[in-house]
């Protein structure tokens, strides 16, 4: 078909260059963002006398008409157009004729389509932040929950000290929390409106862009018409905090696969967010958490292929940044696709108490509360670490718990001991005696929880 731009052309686009240089197949996605700027343009050229009042109603309500019939099914987005800026302009001189052709009047692709995809972004922000505040709300039920369960907390995947799942799960709500504030910030740095840059050097139309800016939810106008056509830094910014996101959903879901198993059996995953084996009938696979895993990578690979196609372009626009779209729109859709489908098998799980408990008592979690019962009876914590590392090793060889042995077994160790020692390494006393704010401990984490409600409660 004839190009919108095709008057300078003596020639037809070769197909196949046609087809390389099209963006229809993906920039469709955002067709109602286009519609929307183009729909706050003309409101703008109305005002200002640029457009008749009468012009200006009949292209809006042919514009909101092509929005619906799009969204009916009325009207197909076809490949035929290059791109869906074309699409849009085209539909509507086919229905309005003249009138249509002016709704190209002081504005160029290049800042079209650098608030359409700023337009799209922005909500992918505010959709992304809102799963979060859900994963959240769920990550803050199963803490308020599981205060008292005892676990074991883990440093190179040996155990170290008994936990409760509370301060667990908390270290992750303390994770996703900052990737909202992440999205806050970004939302705070991208909402500024490009629309009026032109091709790079504004225009000489009489554009009132603080009206565009203002119809459009933004702060007000980006103040360097070429940077407001080559930006892609909030798009960026978005790929990365998407990729800490994944990060976070990747450990977690790491710990998840690994509590699932045989050996751990910590955690039982609904059968909704499971599969079996289709020949090992006993199987029940953590399909969810091992594909939210390896999604991660499709996301990292968005943000290393912006960085990439970027980093050599001069100003104002290239075609390179046509290759901002397909990865990004991916990225978006899987990491909101991961969050809520974690999110859902998260909220259906079961958590073992007694097996995470008796994970925490036999692995020697109590061992440096140990340490600290010889500090507190006068003995220097060098030699109590010694002492307490020939009781562990003694404990292996008798294939038994610290709280298994006798007083005459812990007295040939050291004399110090004596019978309040089983008090001292108990599970509950191990974890309960840890109260500094951020520590597992029953008082120190409802205090800690109590934050975390109000901050979910803020909005």
């Amino acid at each position: 078909m004839a190009q919108l731009w095709g008057g300078r052309f003596t020639k037809e686009t070769d197909k196949l260059v046609y087809n390389f240089n099209a963006s229809i197949g993906f920039d469709q996605k955002f067709y109602k963002q286009d519609i929307e700027g183009s729909i706050a343009h003309v409101t703008m050229l109305g005002k200002q006398g640029i457009l008749t009042e009468e012009e200006a109603n009949q292209i809006i309500d042919c514009l909101c008409k092509i929005c619906a019939d799009v969204e009916n099914g009325e009207l197909e987005i076809r490949d035929t157009y290059e791109d869906i800026h074309s699409f849009v302009e085209a539909t509507l001189i086919d229905r309005l004729g003249d009138v249509g052709k002016k709704l190209h009047t002081g504005r160029s692709r290049n800042d079209q389509v650098a608030l359409d995809m700023r337009l799209y972004t922005r909500l992918q922000v505010l959709e992304t932040d809102e799963l979060l505040k859900e994963l959240l709300e769920t990550i803050l039920h199963i803490m308020e929950e599981h205060v008292d369960t005892i676990m074991p907390g883990f440093t190179h995947l040996q155990k170290a000290q008994p936990i409760t799942l509370a301060h667990h799960m908390g270290a992750y709500f303390e994770m996703f929390k900052r990737d909202r504030q992440r999205m806050h910030d970004i939302y705070e740095r991208m909402n500024y409106c490009p629309l009026g840059s032109g091709a790079l050097a504004g225009t000489t139309y009489p554009l009132d862009r603080e009206m565009t800016a203002q119809l459009l939810g933004f702060y007000g106008p980006t103040l360097n018409s070429m940077d407001g056509v080559s930006d892609r830094d909030y798009l960026i910014e978005f790929l990365s905090a998407a990729s800490t996101i994944m990060m976070h959903l990747s450990r977690f879901s790491e710990e998840v696969i690994i509590w699932n198993s045989n050996e751990y059996q910590f955690v039982e995953i609904d059968d909704a967010y499971s599969t079996g084996s289709s020949i090992m009938p006993q199987k029940k696979n953590p399909d969810i958490a091992e594909l939210v895993r390896g999604k991660t990578g499709r996301v990292y690979g968005a943000l290393m292929s912006l960085l990439t196609t970027m980093k050599g372009i001069p100003l104002a626009y290239n075609k390179d940044m046509q290759e901002d779209k397909e990865l990004s729109f991916d990225a978006m859709d899987t990491v909101k696709g991961c969050i809520s489908l974690f999110n859902g098998m998260l909220a259906t799980m079961k958590f073992n108490k007694e097996r995470m408990y008796a994970s925490a008592n036999g692995g020697f979690t109590n061992a440096t509360d140990a340490a600290d019962y010889l500090v507190n009876h006068g003995v220097p914590f060098r030699d109590a670490h010694g002492i307490i590392g020939r009781l562990v090793l003694y404990c292996i060889e008798q294939n038994k718990a610290i709280d298994e042995l006798s007083l005459a077994e812990l007295k040939a160790i050291s004399p110090v001991f004596e019978e309040d020692l089983f008090e001292a390494v108990s599970m509950e006393t191990c974890v309960s005696k840890r109260l500094t704010i951020g520590a597992p401990g029953q008082d120190a984490m409802k205090q800690v929880i109590e934050y975390a409600r109000a901050y979910l409660s803020e909005e």
